[in-house]
């Protein structure tokens, strides 16, 4: 489908008709295009740009990355869709490792989506081989590699996975999210809740990276005062503050 680039909504009907195709590739399953339309609903009431909540939580997320002995970026099809090249260069940056973790998880899905983290130029992608179960965990995100998620410190959970978030921190772990719904498990549960929308967030979580590898005692300070209740009820005040703005209508011209 060929949008015009003058459309209204031309970024969101792009984002849309790129899921579609990774559907019909068999990245994206029908689930993760109900998800998408549920965050893009959210993000609407976000003003469809990063708040300043957000980017603290990204800052935050940046320091418990380079801070991390083993991070690990979790990886399902919607992510590999829309931001594969910003997740490997992430992942890169850290550096980190790739691991592929799925709800719905056929064997030739698994390897189609390592296959577009590597079409990124990712070095490895970990997840076509599970060895390990994560504890308390009955769906398929519990198969994990001990080398990736199993064995890691820091796991990055970009977009809504209540289930796996709230495994990985009862074994201990930092669990950092990207979900635009601050109200789902995921946002509620994950020790840094990044309320953005993915192909904003990563670039953001990689730009605070790099500028925290050049600072040791910063990104220790940020992760030692992170106010992850505090970010969290900044984020509720900001809707707030939007859905009134919203309610005033907009300005009348004099």
């Amino acid at each position: 489908m060929k949008i015009p680039r003058s459309h209204p909504r031309y970024g969101s009907l792009v984002t849309r008709e790129t899921l579609v195709a990774a559907w019909k590739a068999g990245i994206v399953v029908p689930e993760g295009l109900i998800a998408h339309g549920r965050g893009e609903a959210f993000d609407y009431l976000l003003g469809e740009e990063t708040s300043a909540p957000a980017l603290v939580a990204e800052k935050a997320a940046a320091a418990f990355l380079v801070r991390a002995k083993s991070p690990v970026i979790s990886v399902n099809g919607n992510v590999a869709a829309l931001a594969a090249t910003e997740v490997v260069r992430l992942a890169r940056a850290i550096p980190d490792k790739l691991e592929v973790n799925l709800f719905h998880r056929p064997p030739a899905r698994v390897h189609r989506i390592a296959g577009v983290l590597r079409k990124a130029r990712a070095k490895e992608v970990l997840g076509l081989r599970p060895d390990a179960r994560l504890p308390g965990l009955a769906s398929k995100p519990a198969f994990a590699q001990r080398a990736g998620i199993y064995g890691a410190d820091v796991v990055l959970v970009p977009l809504e996975d209540g289930d796996s978030t709230e495994a990985l921190v009862r074994m201990g772990k930092v669990a950092i999210s990207v979900d635009l719904n601050p109200l789902s498990r995921t946002s509620r549960t994950a020790t840094v809740p990044v309320v953005d929308e993915l192909t904003r967030a990563i670039p953001n979580i990689e730009k605070f990276v790099r500028e925290l590898l050049e600072d040791a005692k910063e990104a220790a300070r940020i992760a030692r005062t992170y106010d992850r209740a505090g970010n969290l009820k900044a984020t509720y005040s900001f809707l707030n503050w939007r859905l009134r703005n919203l309610l005033r209508g907009p300005k009348k011209k004099r």
